[in-house]
């Protein structure tokens, strides 16, 4: 037997010896979803089960306090490859787009490597990288240094198909807060400036822009603050918008014309209005696909059948922080089917099957799969050198 088909033995071993902490911990990390950036919860739970198996482990890392990070194999000599986790839920409708699975497979994946560590030659990193329903957290653990000397990263997402990777367009999340002047609504009408005539002024004017956008372009939003009562003009409204487009450069021409919707429904209202875009753009995927096709080689040895990528942008796009990850280096964001192809992601029915022997048998699956990719990764030079020849020619591609 070659090193290789022992590694990949003694991975699958591994996994299904964790098998039972591994759905202890998706369970509980489902049965409490927390927010971007107030997963404390899950970040302890994570770390915790990593360092009950004797890893080391750091907090708070990147600029981000529900961040982590473990080393396995710090001092060898060699790539490094990483496999990241994420564990934010919804407003409302908590895991309906499955990061407990996410968290799970990298922490499953990390753990089976690590019992495997003696035999890799190279170094492989689990990363917490929270905040990616919104506020774009990898991309803030970028700037921060998370990816600095870290050759190919790795993670997976639930969905209702098995993909080799996700469609993925960008996005730019914007708040806008209009400002008016209160006044009973009925005597006094003409005293007051109605700040929400200025929000709904823009959002009729972007529901027009709509009519005169890209086929993969999309805007839409929600009002917030609305106002305090009917016999009150409201001097005060909210609305929180996400503007998606294909590529960065659509997205730079997309924005201003937003902008425009803004400004006009304050012209048009006599309010003021500030217009906050976020600090971070979600970018498309970047996929590096001699990665992404050994992933769906050890996947599809599991048993799995993927959908061809063709067929898949049939399904329409989301959008992720791991496109910002996919433009600085190798990169794959493969999805794993948990639910039925007709339940969709962001949806209650979703969160239910993020929790179902559907959902726990991708937790073991992609384990396995990530910890699999990772190990040929390291152990195939051939492999280290067409990823990096293929994120070389994307790069000018872009």
């Amino acid at each position: 037997m070659s090193t290789e088909a022992k590694v990949h033995e003694e991975i699958d071993a591994a996994v299904e010896a964790s098998a039972e902490t591994l759905l202890r911990v998706s369970h509980a990390i489902h049965e409490k979803p927390e927010l971007a950036f107030e997963e404390h919860f899950a970040c302890e739970l994570l770390t915790e089960t990593l360092r009950d198996h004797a890893m080391e482990v750091q907090t708070g890392v990147y600029s981000l306090a529900t961040a982590f990070e473990t080393t396995i194999n710090p001092n060898e000599a060699g790539p490094t490859v990483a496999v990241l986790a994420e564990y934010d839920a919804l407003p409302d409708i908590g895991h309906a787009c499955g990061h407990n699975i996410i968290a799970t497979t990298a922490l499953g994946a990390a753990l089976a490597l690590n019992q495997v560590s003696g035999q890799l030659p190279g170094r492989v990193k689990l990363l917490g990288t929270p905040a990616e329903e919104r506020g774009g957290g990898k991309e803030l653990m970028a700037r921060a240094g998370a990816f600095e000397g870290i050759d190919a990263a790795l993670m997976i997402h639930p969905a209702g198909v098995n993909l080799a990777t996700m469609p993925s367009i960008c996005i730019a999340e914007v708040e806008v807060i209009y400002h008016g002047k209160a006044s009973h609504a009925s005597a006094m009408p003409h005293k007051g400036v109605n700040a929400l005539d200025g929000l709904l002024l823009a959002y009729q004017a972007i529901s027009n822009l709509r009519q005169h956008i890209r086929a993969t372009e999309r805007i839409h939003g929600i009002v917030e603050e609305g106002g305090s009562a009917p016999n009150i003009v409201p001097d005060r409204t909210v609305g929180q918008f996400y503007v998606r487009a294909a590529n960065e450069k659509d997205l730079a021409k997309l924005k201003p014309r937003v902008q425009a919707c803004f400004e006009a429904g304050a012209t048009g209202s006599g309010c003021t209005v500030e217009v906050n875009w976020a600090g971070v753009d979600y970018l498309d995927l970047n996929t590096n696909w001699p990665l992404a096709e050994r992933f769906r080689l050890h996947a599809e040895k599991l048993g799995r059948s993927f959908v061809e990528h063709e067929e898949a942008l049939k399904f329409g796009a989301g959008s992720t922080d791991m496109g910002n990850v996919s433009y600085r280096l190798p990169s794959i964001h493969p999805m794993l089917a948990v639910a039925p192809p007709n339940v969709v992601i962001h949806n209650p029915e979703f969160a239910k099957w993020a929790r179902s022997e559907k959902g726990d048998q991708a937790v073991i699956d992609g384990a396995k799969a990530l910890a699999q990719t990772a190990a040929e990764y390291l152990l195939s030079p051939q492999l280290q050198r067409d990823s990096a020849q293929a994120f070389e020619v994307s790069k000018g591609l872009s």
